[in-house]
């Protein structure tokens, strides 16, 4: 069997990683891939947004399987263009990717079908949002209505600094075209979790809770990322949010999709915010997160083959998802800088410490092999995942496996997990 993986970052890895797993024994692709990816699988010299490159190399290899690793070529399209072609392809299409692709899409689809969410306006024009903001009430948050790489979220405390928001996301377009449309929200309060779960268009399953760290700096200061950090599973997703969320949230959400004719095959990433008065959804992705992904599938019994052909040929009520009654702790170690200025180029010492190990990994995101050397070729360089019996556990072995790794300019937070000291 041959498998085509469409992506380069850490959430990538974790996936082939899993796939090299199978009972299927797959001879895997990744475009473009990685250092990491590039021991386990065969790298191609592909951009993920070269759908005609993409689909040539499928059909002239004859891949029985796509995976769409990304955001970008998710909404882009590119899941459509596979099936043109007659190829086998996990994703969801182009129409259904819109519940990421734009946020007021999804704010919109979740006031009409009922499923919870923070109050919330959408803007596409700058003065008409700063009119509304000037009587808002305070803090509030704006989010770029399209794909901003995570970082399209700004928390404002005062008129002054939603004022300067708007200006940044579109009168100057740090975001590009993401920041057309904005989305004003209610500020929630709370505790976030992330529930990623598989779809096959009707049903859904479930993948075990994680939760993510943002912001670049410890105490959650900073400015968002892409992830610097995750743990899982999340304490506080306890078993009667778990009854609400599958009431409420989960099925209404994969329904509403069908409803609207977006039929959604792949994977649907819940943000959700735990509140005083229930749970709230704040965003939807429609694939992996990351670094989610690389501390939920280390967890995952299941032959992730056939959950995706499952999700693909919508016979998902017939897998039974199982994952390991452990935890996993997954700490990022960034390029200093991040996710602003940072150099590429430095060269990576101590891969060897994970090789042939099961309860510690290094999942390669920004890396790149020259010369026989590992560099760094990103601001996120490397998630270091550790499994054990408890959170606790996990993340003492995470944090001490950082220091087996070495680079000119290694970054992390030092407060992953914190939260669950709090957790009785």
């Amino acid at each position: 069997m041959k498998i085509l993986v469409v992506g380069g970052g850490g959430r990538e890895h974790a996936i082939v990683k899993k796939l090299s797993e199978s009972k299927k024994n797959p001879k895997i692709y990744v475009a473009p891939g990685n250092a990491g990816t590039e021991e386990i699988a065969t790298n191609i010299a592909i951009s993920v947004t070269d759908f005609d490159s993409l689909v040539d190399f499928a059909k002239n290899e004859k891949i029985d399987l796509t995976i769409i690793g990304m955001d970008d070529p998710l909404v882009g399209g590119i899941v459509d263009r596979f099936e043109k072609k007659g190829l086998r392809v996990f994703g969801p299409r182009k129409n259904a990717a819109i519940l990421e692709g734009s946020k007021a899409f999804s704010k919109e689809l979740m006031k009409k079908y009922g499923i919870p969410t923070a109050d919330y306006e959408k803007f596409n024009d700058p003065q008409k949002a700063l009119k509304y903001l000037k009587g808002a009430d305070y803090p509030v948050v704006l989010k770029a209505d399209g794909l901003a790489l995570g970082k399209g979220v700004l928390i404002c405390k005062n008129f002054e600094e939603a004022k300067t928001g708007i200006e940044e996301l579109m009168i100057d377009k740090s975001f590009g075209d993401a920041g057309n449309t904005v989305v004003i929200e209610e500020f929630l309060e709370g505790r976030e979790v992330s529930v990623l779960s598989f779809v096959d268009g009707t049903h859904y399953a479930l993948m075990t809770s994680a939760q993510d760290h943002k912001r670049a700096n410890d105490g959650d200061k900073g400015l968002n990322t892409g992830g610097m950090g995750t743990f899982s599973p999340s304490p506080f997703y306890t078993e009667e949010i778990d009854r609400y969320c599958r009431e409420h949230i989960y099925q209404k959400t994969v329904d509403a999709m069908r409803a609207e004719d977006r039929e959604f095959k792949g994977i649907i990433f819940y943000g959700l915010m735990l509140t005083k008065s229930g749970v709230k959804v704040l965003e939807y992705n429609a694939r992996f997160g990351d670094p989610e992904t690389q501390v939920v599938l280390p967890r995952m019994e299941n032959d992730i083959i056939d959950v995706f052909e499952a999700c693909i040929d919508g016979h998902l009520d017939k897998i039974d998802l199982k994952f390991k009654d452990n935890a996993a702790v997954c700490v990022v170690l960034a390029s200093k800088g991040y996710p602003l200025k940072y150099e590429r180029g430095k060269k990576i010492s101590g891969l060897e410490n994970f090789e042939r190990k099961n309860d510690i990994f290094a999942f390669h995101a920004g890396t790149k092999r020259v010369n026989g050397d590992v560099l760094t070729n990103g601001g996120r360089v490397l998630g270091i995942t550790a499994t054990a019996p408890t959170l606790k556990e996990a993340r003492n072995k995470a944090y001490e496996a950082t220091k087996l790794i070495n680079f000119e300019n290694k970054y992390m937070r030092n407060d992953i997990g914190i939260s669950i000291d709090s957790y009785d």
